[in-house]
């Protein structure tokens, strides 16, 4: 069974920092890309950052790009989002999805990340 489980968000104030992490198991992590995306109230769910499963090369949204880190640990299956200078407008529900934008066909359960200004 295909599972991802995020974890590491909460409320920080704009400028700081939350690392999240996203914990997979049930399928070969190599083998797949692995996305972050974000769904904000009344707002469409938007891809953050994406790993390929073929290498460690990740693509960002323009959004948050040079603010947020997107690494992995094959060895425990876990992915992370660093993401630094948070601002109020990243507030959202963040989710992990085994996959890119175009075939993320398994997501986790979502964490809320809360940037006050």
């Amino acid at each position: 069974e295909v599972q991802l489980v995020e974890s590491g968000g909460g409320l920080v104030q704009a400028g700081g920092s939350l690392r999240l992490s996203c914990a997979a198991s049930g399928f070969t992590f190599d083998d797949y890309a692995i996305g972050w995306f974000r769904q904000a109230p009344g707002k469409e769910r938007e891809g953050v950052s994406c790993i390929s499963g073929s290498d460690d090369s990740a693509i960002y949204a323009n959004s948050v790009k040079g603010r947020f880190t997107f690494s992995s640990d094959n060895a425990k299956n876990t992915v992370y989002l660093q993401m630094n200078s948070l601002k109020p407008e990243d507030t959202a529900v963040y989710y992990c999805a085994k996959g890119d934008r175009v075939t993320a066909d398994y997501w986790g359960q979502g964490t809320q990340v809360t940037v006050s200004s």
